[in-house]
This record gives C-alpha cells, structure tokens and sequence, in this order.
C-alpha cells in the first residue's frame, strides 16, 4: 500500500490479518513510504513491515528495489490496494509472482465520481498485469466493470467487516468519554471520526451544526460536537464554529486510538464525507448501536437503511445534515431505535468472520487456478 497509517483501508488490513487464521498464510505489509506506530494494532508478530521512503510521484526508479524485494520474500500473492500502490503490480510481474491482486478501497479528492480519465487510464495500463480484483463496495466493482473495462468475473465484493465485540454499545446508555468535556447523560453527543482531510469535508459537518443551532437555537442547551481526528482542515473546522461563537459547544480531541469508547460515549454518527468505498467507521457506528447520518457517496447507502438505520444525504449539503440533526436531537427515543437496528444490521450482515471469509476464499480460488495443479499447502 502507499502508507501504512491511520485510515479505514489500514484498519481493514489489520483486521484481515488479525483475523485470518495463522496456518493459512504468513503476511508481509509493504508500504511505499511509510510505516508508522499503526503497525502495533496487528497482533501477529510474524509480520513484517517495509518502508521503502517513495517521494512523490511515479516510482519507475523504485522498480529494481521491489524486484529484488519480492525475489527475497518469494510471496505466492501480492495485493495492492488503490490506485497509489498498483505500479507495484509491474516489478511483481517481473519477479515471477504467480498471483497478483489490486484492490478499491475508494477515492480521493482528484476522482470523487471516477470520471477522471487519466485514473481510469493508469488502471487500464495496469490491467495486464492483475489476474483478479478486490472492490470492498459495489459502486466501486461497478466503476472497474464500466470504467476500466475489467472482466466481471474477475471482480469479487470483498465488504469491509466491523468487531461487534469491541464495538458495542454501552448496556445503560453513552458512557462518558475520557477527556471530553461533555457529559453524555446530560448532553446529547453528535460526532465523527476519520482524518481531518478535504475528502472527509468535516467542513460541511461544521457549518451543518452551526446551520442546526441556528434553527433551533434551544438545541444549545444540550447538544454538543464531536469531531474525532487529525489534519489540515482542523484548523479550519475550529475556525467556521469559533466564528459562529460555538466554540464552548464542541470538542476537538484531535487523533485517538481509542475509537470504541468514542463511539460508546455519542447518541448520534455523522459522515460528511465527499467520497467513500465501504467506511469502517459507518460500521463501527452501527455496531456501536449509533444512528447514522452519511452522504450518498461510494458504498454508504449500502450500509445505512434511509430512515431505518439513519439517512442519506447529498455531499456538500449542510442544511440536510442540520435537518436531520435537529429532527434525531428532538426525538431521541426514535434516534435510539434507530441504532439498535444498525446494531442489529451489523451483525448480520457485516461481519468480521465473512469479510476474512471472502478474501480467503479469493486468495483460495487464485491458487487453485494455478497449472500445474498444485495443493493449496505447497503454496502457504
């Protein structure tokens, strides 16, 4: 991948590996520039992690570095995950990798509706080289289909899987969260989490809850904000609340690792985002028995039921994200039921146990179509 950090396709990297079972295959994380502390939430410790430090740009220059690297560790597959890491598919083709996969995680801000032609373009010059691909939601299978051209049959939906162990909700009701000014038994808590970054547009969060006070200025009284993350726009998110002299309202703990007692201590998740694949934190939410409210990008509206589990919205839309606000903060008992049917959707269908399921299965399929015909073990 292209950095090994905080983020929902990391997290589900660590997921996949924690949970798939030891015997079936051994995992190395290549990062083409950086691996950081992220790497102490994997819990196996036969992994090993590679920084290869890439500037910018394309890395033709790296290509003998990753060449001799895949002769050394010999993978039976290499996965790369978004656009940003499939050049990697080149000197692994070269270096005779029998089995080479790319996965869609989502987009970024240069591609927020995959019509840039220059990506699509680079995943076609790439396609050669991928015997099989990984879209972790359907409108993202469906952009490799009618976009890059890719054989259906060689495109599997591997949705992302949420631990609805860890993520829970509290028996009696949001627990207070450490540090946080609030208290959730005498506020009612709206959050987020993800990276402070344009494509996530906590910005728009920001004016929605500003939108929300207006409209209802007797709201102030007891909702609160929470926006869990690091990155350039925090500063600006601060600046659009503290403008409208909301500052005292909301708490920017900045980057946590302790996301399920976030979780746990909100009555209500909100995902402003302008682009998404399947969002880990959207099913974390759910699990946690949090209503949901979630732009109509990427796999959202595969997750959140419209007016079941939460709503949908459009991007960029801060009068419907305070609508919904206002209408979730005046009637918190329907708020209430409305995550515990998320909770409910999140473990039946959004596993942990069949997301590793599924990409086992792929990578089991992918070594069985290997000739000669070999076992499985010889392989792992």
């Amino acid at each position: 991948m292209y950095r090994f950090d905080t983020g929902g396709l990391e997290n589900g990297v660590v997921n996949l590996i924690n949970h798939m079972p030891t015997q079936a295959y051994r995992h190395a994380v290549l990062a083409l520039t950086e691996v950081t502390e992220f790497r102490h939430r994997i819990q196996r410790t036969d992994v090993e992690f590679i920084s290869l430090r890439k500037s910018p740009g394309h890395g033709f220059w790296q290509y003998p570095r990753l060449f001799k690297l895949f002769r050394q560790l010999r993978p039976t597959i290499v996965h790369s995950r978004n656009l940003a890491a499939l050049e990697v598919q080149v000197p692994a083709w070269a270096a005779g990798v029998p089995i080479r996969i790319h996965g869609e995680h989502g987009r970024d801000m240069g591609d927020l509706d995959g019509s840039n032609i220059t990506y699509q373009r680079a995943r076609r010059l790439y396609k050669p080289f991928v015997h099989h691909y990984t879209a972790v939601s359907r409108d993202l299978a469906e952009y490799l289909v009618d976009k890059v051209r890719v054989p259906a049959n060689t495109v599997t939906q591997t949705c992302n899987g949420v631990d609805t162990g860890i993520f829970q909700p509290a028996q009696h009701g949001p627990l207070p969260i450490g540090g946080c000014p609030f208290d959730p038994a005498q506020h009612w808590l709206i959050g987020t989490v993800g990276r402070m970054q344009a494509v996530k547009d906590q910005l728009t969060f920001a004016h929605a809850f500003v939108h929300a006070m207006t409209l209802a200025p007797e709201l102030t009284h007891r909702v609160r904000l929470v926006i869990v993350g690091d990155g350039p726009m925090r500063a600006r998110v601060q600046g659009v609340l503290d403008a409208a002299r909301l500052g005292r309202l909301v708490w920017l703990p900045g980057e946590r690792a302790d996301i399920a007692d976030i979780m746990r201590g909100l009555h209500a998740f909100v995902l402003p985002s302008l682009a998404e694949g399947i969002s880990n934190t959207i099913l974390e939410a759910m699990a946690s028995g949090l209503v949901v409210v979630a732009t109509a990008v990427g796999g959202n509206a595969d997750l959140v039921l419209q007016e079941r589990t939460g709503y949908i919205v459009p991007p960029s839309d801060p009068q419907a994200i305070a609508l919904h606000l206002i209408q979730l903060a005046t009637d918190p008992q329907r708020a209430s039921s409305m995550g515990q049917a998320g909770r409910q959707r999140a473990q039946a269908n959004f596993s942990l146990e069949a997301m590793v399921s599924t990409y086992q299965r792929v990578y089991d399929r992918q070594l069985r179509r290997l000739r000669p015909m070999r076992s499985l073990q010889q392989y792992r």
